[in-house]
């Protein structure tokens, strides 16, 4: 990150501020590819297994009318896991996909909020049993969110039941929380604090990871990049699920039109 600080300097600030701040929307009409690393500790009842994850996170806005777009949202999570429970070994390869679209209005409302809803999609793409569902599922997406100045704030939710796949796996109804809040610098810096909570109606736990990310916004030629690097920790998690602190960074791939 201080090397891309480096290459940043003498650039177009303020281009590169708009671009950072149109990244904490997540429905703004911009081409986005971020591959998010992530790693957990601790996972498991005797607290003895760990996580890598992948995410690779294409978002690309369709026009579909003068007044709408549509945003396509796809989560591609690559996975390598080790003793989630005592016994399970180890496991690598894809997870279970979601994909999520967005209706939105192309400008904000008289009072400057950003929305948008539609449908969210659950896939049982998983490689293997214990890194995915079995199930397929849907639901329902929203997003809402203000930018006043530098500061974004918002909330991004959605609901997911299974409605098939393996017969004999648990079925799935999960709600997805992910309050955000971001504040945008001159120089294209961007600090995000926001959590990404899970409730698993099944089973009646939540999970509850906060993440606290510093990103900066740079050019290569012309192509733009956002670094990102940050921690995470788990505020709240199933006997299962992860404990304490872990990583997060990764770089986002800008197309602006």
């Amino acid at each position: 990150m201080l090397l891309a600080a480096q290459l940043a300097h003498g650039q177009d600030n303020g281009g590169a501020q708009d671009l950072a701040k149109q990244l904490s929307n997540p429905v703004a009409s911009l081409i986005s590819v971020p591959f998010q690393f992530n790693y957990d500790q601790n996972i498991g009842p005797q607290r003895d297994g760990d996580k890598y994850l992948l995410n690779f996170q294409p978002v690309i806005p369709v026009s579909i009318s003068a007044d709408w777009n549509m945003i396509s949202r796809t989560i591609v999570p690559v996975e390598s896991q080790h003793e989630i429970y005592p016994g399970a070994g180890s496991q690598t390869g894809l997870g279970d996909i979601t994909q999520s679209l967005f209706f939105s209005p192309k400008a904000p409302t008289a009072g400057g909020w950003i929305w948008g809803v539609g449908p969210a999609f659950l896939l049982p793409s998983a490689t293997d049993r214990l890194l995915g569902s079995g199930k397929w599922g849907a639901g329902p997406t929203f997003v809402v969110l203000r930018q006043d100045g530098p500061w974004t704030y918002g909330v991004l939710a959605n609901h997911i039941w299974s409605v098939g796949g393996q017969s004999n796996r648990q079925a799935v109804s999960s709600t997805f929380v992910q309050p955000f809040f971001s504040y945008n610098t001159a120089d294209a810096w961007t600090f995000t604090l926001q959590t990404e909570s899970t409730y698993n109606w099944k089973q009646t736990q939540w999970s509850v990871p906060i993440n606290m990310v510093a990103a900066k916004l740079v050019k290569f030629g012309k192509q733009p990049v956002q670094f990102f690097l940050g921690a995470r920790y788990w505020d709240h998690a199933t006997d299962a699920g992860a404990h304490g602190w872990g990583v997060r960074l990764g770089a986002t791939l800008l197309f602006p039109k």
